[in-house]
């Protein structure tokens, strides 16, 4: 390789790595806001979840419900009720963007584990995708898998969009009620800090309320106003709502993390490449200079 193309490439990795570096900086600045806000929502989500599993495990015999629900996700009588599973939604909850290390690649590796193990049990699988990225990689699944893709959404706005948890848990609840789908679930990413992640899947309907968790039982009655199935109403659709919300939330971080991450190890690299490629030059220029002076001292001494 001679001076010209190596001074090209280094000038090319040093492009590279100015967007790298900007990349670095924004997910930085990014990850710390989404990073507060999971942590701030955490503890409500765990309490609106327990408090939803005590009141179940109070209540023995639902009261008739007077009112028609006006949307499918306020039918908390069908939402609730435990029927044999054929159909499991999950959702999926992928990225628009690259450049996140291996980010997309383990969702999708865990997303297609869980579908094969279903498969074996003789269950179907519906997917609702979030992101292109995921979308992209579970349709070249296909081809060897056999699961249906039934709803795609545009990746999620840093920080989580409640609006988008909202749309999705709607359309969710929809099938569920109109029987396509027996379970609800989510493939998402556990933020833990800003080097780590891990995939998980979150079960959302049917709830087991046979658990063995103390925080789950209350031992005195509950008295309910105006009455229990105007509070079901209204709960058990926030309740699948803000679990979409928090998976939400937990994947933007995760992904910001992994791509500060990411980019900081691009960063190193290419300070690396840029040394060992100087000293390149500077050898292949030495040799350069080397070789003329022996042209210029032979010249010289052809003609003495």
């Amino acid at each position: 390789m001679n001076q010209k193309n190596i001074k090209d490439r280094i000038s090319s990795i040093k492009s590279t790595q100015k967007i790298t570096r900007a990349m670095k900086m924004v997910a930085a600045a990014k990850v710390k806001k989404c990073e507060n806000a999971v942590k701030a929502s955490r503890p409500f989500t765990k309490s609106m979840v327990e408090m939803l599993y005590r009141l179940l495990k109070t209540v023995k015999d639902y009261p008739e419900d007077e009112v028609k629900p006006s949307k499918p996700s306020q039918n908390w009588r069908v939402l609730l009720e435990k029927r044999s599973t054929k159909n499991v939604g999950i959702l999926v909850i992928s990225s628009d963007k690259g450049l996140a290390g291996a980010y997309n690649a383990n969702i999708v590796r865990y997303t297609v584990k869980e579908i094969k193990a279903f498969k074996e049990k003789g269950i179907n699988v519906r997917l609702y995708v979030i992101g292109q990225k995921g979308l992209s990689a579970l349709k070249r699944e296909q081809r060897n898998l056999d699961f249906e893709i039934v709803k795609t959404y545009p990746a999620f706005i840093e920080g989580g969009s409640s609006a988008l948890g909202t749309v999705v848990a709607e359309d969710m609840s929809t099938d569920f009620v109109n029987g396509e789908i027996d379970e609800m679930k989510i493939v998402t990413t556990r933020f833990r800090n800003m080097m780590s992640y891990s995939v998980e899947e979150w079960g959302i309907l049917p709830m087991d309320t046979n658990t063995d968790n103390a925080e789950a039982y209350v031992v005195s009655e509950m008295e309910f106003e105006p009455n229990l199935s105007v509070m079901l109403r209204q709960i058990v659709p926030y309740y699948i709502a803000n679990i979409i919300y928090q998976a939400l939330l937990e994947a933007t971080a995760s992904e910001l993390a992994s791509r500060m991450t990411a980019m900081s190890a691009a960063c190193n690299n290419a300070d690396d490449m840029i040394r060992t490629l100087t000293i390149d030059y500077n050898k292949a220029r030495q040799a350069a200079i080397t070789q003329e002076i022996t042209e210029v001292v032979g010249g010289a001494d052809a003609q003495s």
